[in-house]
């Protein structure tokens, strides 16, 4: 099993995210956490770009301990000094220089020719080893440089010093077959190649970061140079909790692992999208909201039978605590079974067929489901009383210009009965409607609303209290529609005060 380094570079090119910029006491915070992943060298910042880059490069190598800690330059005299000062105070420092090799990047933005570019590589190295045995040298556009300069590139700096050498795609620009060959390319024609660690530095232009860089791991490659979340540059960078469960979930197939500690994943995630303010998209792999959610019956009732049915990896192993059964319009019965069994309900066949159809019309209603929802389901369904009454039509028309009115349609003891009454506002009409069918000679005393979970869907429920002749009971009702709800209630309460009514008087 060949041991992969990760070169976590979230505080320096993650940092270059618009928008994403950290200060130093935030990128203190992150260098800890990414010191407990056990990440092998922290890229902690570009210490010649600004007071604060330095500062942050040098409180990190201070105080982090059992880690690399590297900071960037480029090749020349100024900014390599800079990051040696800023380094120097780490337990294990290196200093990352680096310098285009395209012919695009020479032309259009250096202005050198091959030769000179190869010196002033070789230059670079030669004085960043004067303050460290621990150099690496990245080829800037690496995969689009002439694969010859780029085998000369290399092995001048390894004679040099460099104990690593990184080929970035700097632009997204490879594909993995592609890069492959590159690397494989590498290993056969660099005659020192085996005195250096091979590094990848992938950008996701395409989307094929992570992809370019596994590839590049099984060509021979010992270093992945990624970020959490898969921060960066324009789409970003190699997402490193994507390549370190890659490898650690097909390791026979790619022969390698990282030494990190899988369980801080997520905890690491999340801190960094929140120090950023970058939110991690829903369907991100690994870490994302819906990595680990099933929503579909077929999907659903596999897990609950066998979690490998459907399950690569264990949400455990990335620190999430579990696995989460999405309860939705593609849910099944299984499912939504379970969950009445965490909720801590044991229905009958007919209540369970009751309550699952109920829950699928507000799965129609509302876009996520939550346990509140489903709680309030069932215990309408489990406080279910006889029906002397049942809403079947609500029809409400309302506002700033118009006098509320509400149409109700009621079954009255097996005849359907309908009403229309105006009122102060729609409830208010509702229940005038609903008295008027009824007769009823009970007082409204409380009328409660509240919302059972948030957004503008809400789940809304609603408990009246009314009192008759000395009986007091209570109603309750549920929907997505507040005067729904509100009808649903005062129908409740109604039935039960003619169940009060029924009951035999107790003797003392």
């Amino acid at each position: 099993m060949r041991y992969i380094r990760v070169f976590d570079t979230t505080l320096r090119d993650g940092e270059q995210s618009p928008g994403a910029s950290m200060n130093v006491e935030e990128k203190i915070h992150v260098a800890r956490q990414l010191a407990r992943l056990n990440i092998d060298v922290i890229e902690a910042g570009f210490p010649v770009a600004s007071p604060g880059d330095f500062e942050a490069v040098r409180r990190i190598a201070e105080e982090i301990k059992g880690v690399t800690v590297a900071g960037l330059a480029r090749a020349k005299d100024l900014d390599i000094e800079r990051a040696a000062e800023a380094i120097r105070p780490a337990e294990s420092g290196r200093i990352h220089t680096f310098l285009a090799t395209s012919d695009i990047h020479l032309r259009y933005k250096l202005r050198m020719s091959r030769e000179e570019v190869l010196d002033a590589a070789v230059r670079a190295v030669k004085k960043a080893r004067e303050f460290t045995d621990d150099v690496e040298f990245s080829a800037e556009d690496a995969t689009r440089s002439d694969w010859d300069f780029l085998c000369r590139v290399a092995e001048e700096v390894i004679k040099a010093g460099a104990g690593t050498v990184n080929i970035p795609d700097t632009v997204g620009y490879t594909i993995p077959q592609e890069f492959g060959e590159l690397i494989e390319y590498l290993m056969n024609r660099v005659p020192n190649i085996d005195k250096a660690v091979i590094s990848v530095h992938c950008h996701n232009d395409l989307g094929l970061a992570v992809a370019n860089s596994l590839t590049a791991v099984l060509k021979g490659a010992g270093q992945v140079e990624c970020t959490v979340n898969g921060i960066g540059e324009r789409a970003g960078n190699a997402a490193m909790e994507e390549v370190v469960m890659a490898l650690k979930t097909r390791p026979k197939f790619f022969n390698a692992d990282t030494r990190i500690v899988t369980e801080e994943i997520y905890k690491t995630s999340r801190l960094v999208s929140k120090i950023t303010g970058m939110v991690v998209q829903p369907n991100k792999a690994i870490v994302g909201a819906n990595a680990f959610a099933h929503e579909a019956g077929i999907h659903q009732d596999g897990v609950l039978k066998e979690r490998s049915t459907y399950e690569i990896m264990k949400p455990e192993t990335v620190g999430i605590p579990q696995s989460k059964l999405v309860l939705g319009k593609h849910s099944g019965r299984h499912a939504f079974k379970e969950r009445l069994k965490e909720l801590g309900y044991e229905l009958g066949e007919d209540e369970l067929n009751k309550a699952f159809e109920r829950f699928k019309r507000l799965c129609d209603q509302k876009k996520y489901i939550f346990d509140e929802d489903i709680e309030t389901l069932v215990s309408e369904e489990v406080k279910k009383v006889p029906e002397v009454y049942s809403l079947l039509e609500l029809r409400v028309s309302s506002g700033t210009s118009v006098k509320p009115t509400a149409t109700v349609r009621l079954k009255v003891r097996g005849e359907v009965v309908e009403r229309s009454e105006e009122g102060d506002g729609p409830v208010d009409a509702t229940y005038r409607a609903i008295a008027g069918i009824t007769e009823t000679k009970s007082h409204l005393e409380k009328f409660e609303i509240k919302g059972i979970t948030g957004g503008t869907d809400a789940l809304g429920e609603v408990m009246v209290s009314l009192e008759e002749e000395g009986h007091t009971v209570r109603g309750y009702g549920s929907d997505t529609d507040i005067i729904v709800a509100a009808a649903k209630a005062y129908v409740n309460a109604l039935n039960k005060l003619e169940g009060r009514k029924r009951e035999p008087e107790k003797g003392i």
